[in-house]
């Protein structure tokens, strides 16, 4: 399989990024450093390459239904221009994705996926099109290739406006998103992002020289401390946020009420996995998701066992230094009587036990 490389491949050659290959694309892994990249971003800004994402167009007659089916969330109170965070679980529960659905006009909605699932979505949309709606007026479902940045931090406005974006774009609250354009280039502006901080997403819905995009934003910003900041960086700030990352925190072994995503649960409405989640708050969690700081500043990796008195209790899901914190943290699964914050606790890395507390999430109070 060919590997993809996004429009602006070339610009983070020039700023000698390190790339990696990750769900199927070519991405800047780094460019100066994670630490220097991520402590940018909590107190200016980052600017990130996100057009891996998956994004996918449902517009037609029935896209409410099929969404409402297949969503936790309640679409129905997604009016243009609204975003929602929602979960994708299959009839177990356990969850296929996490996703955000833009509000975009009557019977038009935008999905946006986890790279590495974006198929595994699109299929999951088809196929459930097919088996609730049937033949008759399906709604068109279509995986768009979009170049997509992040411009994320304290100073994310102030950047916008340094540039000229008109006002109705940075009036946008959080989650909230509005079509425009940007340096000639046709978007969707959203106030969202993955690192906890004030942020905007850019979406380049009709790309012609989208590589402008980039170059303009990081020249207006340079003097206001953005920097580039890549895959790296993200998956700190992501995890300083608790934030869930699909394969980790989130997985098709892994239900939403586990992962302590029950607000983002509508038991309002019918959608797949339903009676299994219902099921499981009557039945109460046996597994809880938890934050936790290592006290010798070890990393804990995924699936390293998370121990109490030298007895399994759970494993890790992810774990990092936290440069903005310098400490160690990570989150995990454990049994829910060992759940609550301030539990000491033990890391086995590499068959030594590291003394260990359960620590409330998020680790940085989201802006």
């Amino acid at each position: 399989m060919e590997i993809k490389k996004t429009p602006f491949y070339e610009a983070h050659q020039g700023l000698e990024a390190k790339m990696v290959e990750f769900a199927g694309y070519l991405m800047p892994l780094w460019y100066e450093s994670v630490k220097e990249e991520a402590i940018a971003v909590r107190k200016a800004a980052g600017l990130f390459d996100i057009s891996h994402m998956g994004k996918i167009l449902i517009r037609g007659r029935n896209s409410l239904k099929l969404i409402q089916k297949l969503i936790t969330n309640d679409a129905s109170r997604l009016k243009p221009g609204k975003i929602c965070y929602a979960l994708l679980c299959n009839e177990k529960g356990t969850v296929i994705d996490d996703i955000l659905v833009y509000g975009l006009g009557k019977e038009k909605y935008l999905l946006v996926s986890n790279a590495a699932n974006a198929e595994k979505v699109l299929n999951w949309l088809k196929k459930w099109a097919k088996k609730e709606i049937g033949l008759f007026s399906p709604p068109e479902i279509i995986l768009k290739d979009c170049p997509f940045l992040a411009l994320q931090g304290p100073k994310s406005e102030e950047i916008l406006r340094k540039v000229g974006l008109s006002e109705t774009f940075l009036n946008l609250r959080y989650y909230q998103c509005k079509a425009g354009r940007i340096f000639g280039e046709t978007a969707i502006i959203s106030r969202t992002g993955y690192t906890g901080e004030d942020g905007f997403e850019i979406l380049i819905w009709e790309p012609k020289t989208p590589q402008v995009v980039w170059k303009k934003l990081l020249k207006a910003g340079r003097d206001l401390g953005l920097k580039p900041a890549g895959l790296a960086a993200r998956d700190v700030l992501r995890l300083e946020a608790g934030l869930p990352l699909y394969g980790q925190e989130l997985s098709e072994e892994i239900t939403a009420l586990e992962a302590g995503l029950e607000k983002f649960v509508f038991f309002g409405k019918e959608f797949i996995g339903k009676e299994a989640l219902l099921e499981q708050k009557n039945r109460g969690l046996e597994k809880k998701l938890i934050g936790f700081e290592i006290l010798s500043g070890r990393i804990a990796r995924p699936k390293y066992l998370i121990l109490k008195e030298g007895r399994e209790i759970g494993q890790v899901a992810s774990g990092n230094i936290s440069h903005n914190l310098n400490k160690s943290i990570g989150t995990g699964f454990v049994k829910t009587d060992f759940s609550a914050p301030g539990t000491l606790i033990e890391i086995d890395i590499r068959g030594q036990k590291h003394p260990a507390k359960v620590s409330k999430l998020p680790f940085v109070k989201p802006r």
